[in-house]
């Protein structure tokens, strides 16, 4: 595997900001939070102990990981202190494995799982929709009226895409239904006012991206605490042997459930390797409305002052830690760490500085405990949704209930930046001449002036590179973080270095050049790669589906640590695990911009690499002498205004 450090280095300056405000993460002590689930004012409790209540939509490629799950629900059972419910709903498409004593089926069955590794059949479904909201309510008031107890649980699995919601339930296609927020509140309300019971203990989403604002806010009354991920979850997802803690004591609190549902994850992580890329954070519901206050009056504030605000937050959005990024822009989930994004707005805009430190506050307060890796260091525990310009908005977001303030400002933002004037905006004053070109040991260098009257709208600079084709198309396969400043002599001026290799993915018979996005951890020791795909089943090669492999590489060894491929769902948004099919192929896919100027992503080969993902080797390989290049140096303004200086090169 080839060595990476001028690339590395040369990305070291450009992240500073990211490492300078993930030092503002919020992360409160355990040491003041108090566990309010067992608040006397509950409705609905019998005695004392815990019903779980576990709901499986497993009518997907994830059903294999659900499945495990539950065999890890199996290996806890139910005793007097604790009984489990669930709910799964297998599909003849992904896997026969066996789950618990009942085998393989296909179809929704409903389960009363009894001492461990046994279960009884309540209910087999046969052919039923997992994303219809009625179902999930059924589900909650029958299992809660059969097993009363001192408190209450809901887990909820399947894909995960922050506030557009669960799913899909792949058995209802072509639609492909999907659970989404309103819904969610409504079937669980539903499901709790028929069976008497005012609220869970704590709700759970064993899915990708669900620790979110705008779901947080909307759930808040439906449960004491939520447990959620903020960014994409591993296969493996939870270890539910940590349901130990509820089998053991009758009278353990939701935090301690919480708690123990962090540590098994965190430790199931780390034994699959997956730990550098986790987020899993508890969220006390019952903080919420102090958190709603102060974001509340943070939207309405930015929004009557987006003007002078708007450029403190496109610089905020361009740098702070992201959740369910893809190289693809139209697939990017668009989600910023909560309390990162306040605070660096706090520290751009004095004017708005009290406001998000009143966000910053209040978030540090309602999340009690977290759990986040390298590439997620300084996570807080919950995410906002700020695409970054209006184009990449999707109209949905309005319809949830808890996006009403946030989406009025979102509003004003991009108004804002349609309205910065044409000499304000990102513009290189050397576009007709290009860029400065530079080779050296570490690549080549371009560097380009900028017009100083757009220096404070600028967010962000990219360096990317493209193969120039005979055709008169170029592809491009990759982009990295570039830098801008204000030099000695006081010329605004942005640079990037490109190291003039490409990503190669072989499986031992066949290779394949990559697209790459880079990214660094904190302590600069940890690179992480997204790489868009396309993924064949081998069950279904006419279906093409679109992926993500996440690679993480310690950048000192030399060596990748990690490697995970995610399915994305167009119908629902979200992200979940492949499933490992190793006769499935996956395709590496590029960005071509034709002779007509058509943006096209494409295969990079008609062959594909089979999705053994053990068997998957990557490499930096360098370029050939004489192959021609383009190299694009670009800057953008918060109003998504674009400049950029373009080199046609031959490499050395």
């Amino acid at each position: 595997m080839s060595p990476l450090p001028t690339r590395i280095t040369s990305l070291v300056a450009a992240t500073s900001v990211l490492l300078l405000l993930a030092a503002c993460s919020g992360g409160g002590s355990d040491d003041d939070k108090s566990d309010s689930s067992s608040n006397p004012g509950h409705t609905g409790r019998e005695g004392d102990g815990w019903t779980v209540l576990h709901y499986s939509m497993g009518d997907t490629n994830l059903e294999p990981f659900m499945v495990t799950d539950v065999n890890e629900l199996g290996e806890i059972g139910s005793n007097e202190n604790l009984h489990i419910r669930e709910f799964m709903d297998r599909s003849a498409e992904y896997g026969e494995d066996p789950l618990l004593d009942q085998g393989d089926w296909v179809g929704g069955r409903i389960l009363d799982l009894g001492e461990p590794g046994t279960s009884e059949v309540v209910e087999d479904m046969g052919d039923v929709d997992s994303a219809d909201p009625a179902v999930l309510a059924q589900f909650i008031a029958d299992g809660i009226e059969a097993n009363r107890a001192g408190h209450y649980a809901l887990i909820i699995s399947d894909h995960g895409a922050s506030w557009p919601g669960i799913g899909p339930d792949e058995g209802t296609a072509p639609e492909y239904n999907v659970l989404d927020l309103n819904e969610i509140v409504d079937a669980v309300s539903t499901g709790l006012e028929e069976a008497g019971v005012d609220q869970l203990d704590l709700l759970g989403f064993d899915a990708c991206l669900m620790a979110n604002y705008e779901v947080a806010s909307a759930v808040a009354p439906l449960a004491d605490r939520l447990v959620a991920s903020q960014e994409l979850e591993p296969g493996h997802g939870w270890d539910y042997r940590s349901l130990q803690v509820l089998a053991e004591d009758p009278d353990a609190t939701a935090d301690e459930l919480g708690e123990a549902l962090i540590d098994g994850f965190e430790g199931q992580a780390v034994e699959s390797g997956t730990q550098d890329t986790i987020t899993l954070s508890m969220v006390d519901l019952t903080k919420m409305g102090a958190l709603d206050d102060a974001m509340s009056e943070f939207a309405d504030t930015m929004t009557s002052e987006s003007a002078e605000v708007a450029a403190a937050v496109g610089q905020s959005e361009a740098t702070t830690l992201g959740f369910g990024k893809n190289p693809d822009e139209t697939q990017d989930k668009h989600l910023r760490d909560l309390g990162l994004f306040a605070a660096a707005i706090g520290e751009n805009a004095p004017e708005v500085a009290d406001l998000s430190d009143a966000v910053v506050s209040a978030l540090d307060d309602a999340v009690l405990d977290s759990v986040d890796g390298t590439a997620t260091a300084g996570a807080t525990g919950l995410t906002i949704y700020i695409p970054p310009v209006a184009e990449l908005s999707d109209a949905a977001y309005l319809d949830v209930s808890s996006t009403e303030d946030w989406g009025d400002f979102l509003a004003a933002y991009y108004g804002a930046g349609e309205a910065i004037p044409a000499d304000e905006q990102a513009q290189f004053t050397d576009v007709s001449d290009g860029p400065d070109v530079a080779f050296d040991a570490d690549g080549v260098t371009l560097t380009g002036v900028f017009d100083p009257a757009g220096l404070d709208n600028i967010t962000e600079a990219t360096i990317s590179y493209a193969f120039v084709n005979d055709d008169g198309s170029i592809t491009y396969f990759g982009e990295e973080i570039a830098d801008f400043e204000v030099a000695d002599d006081g010329t605004p001026t942005a640079y990037g270095t490109y190291d003039l290799t490409a990503m190669e993915i072989t499986d031992g018979e066949d290779s394949a050049t990559a697209y790459v996005t880079l990214d660094l951890s904190d302590d600069l020791e940890t690179a992480f790669f997204d790489v868009p795909l396309t993924y064949y089943a081998s069950t279904d090669p006419e279906t093409p589906q679109d992926a993500l492999l996440s690679l993480v590489l310690n950048i000192e060894a030399g060596e990748f640590e990690s490697e995970t491929i995610y399915i994305y769902d167009e119908e629902s948004g979200g992200y979940g695990e492949l499933a490992p099919d190793p006769e499935g192929i996956i395709v590496p896919d590029v960005l071509t911009i034709t002779a007509d100027g058509e943006q096209v992503w494409e295969p990079t080969t008609d062959v594909g690499l089979y999705a053994d993902i053990p068997s998957l080797n990557y490499d930096f390989v360098p370029l050939d002498s004489g192959t021609p290049l383009q190299v694009d140096l670009s800057i953008y303004d918060f109003g998504g205004n674009l400049s950029t200086v373009s080199s046609y090169v031959e490499v050395p």
